[in-house]
């Protein structure tokens, strides 16, 4: 379930932007889209590693 443009142009406006555009949403979206596969990549990697097939918290809180 990727991050939309209009999350994405919520997050903006809940941190005190007045106006935002297309391209800051977008762009906004396309970073946390990427930032959160990659995350969510390495918290896998840490499960695999322990020999866990469940994903825990801390698996995603090491993989920062």
């Amino acid at each position: 379930m990727p991050i939309t443009k209009t999350l994405a142009r919520r997050i903006l406006i809940d941190v005190g932007a007045k106006r935002v555009s297309d391209g800051a949403s977008e762009a906004l979206a396309d970073e946390l889209n990427r930032f959160a596969y990659s995350l969510a990549k390495k918290a896998v990697r840490l499960a695999k590693h322990a020999k866990r097939k469940t994903i825990m918290k801390e698996d995603v809180e090491l993989a920062k």
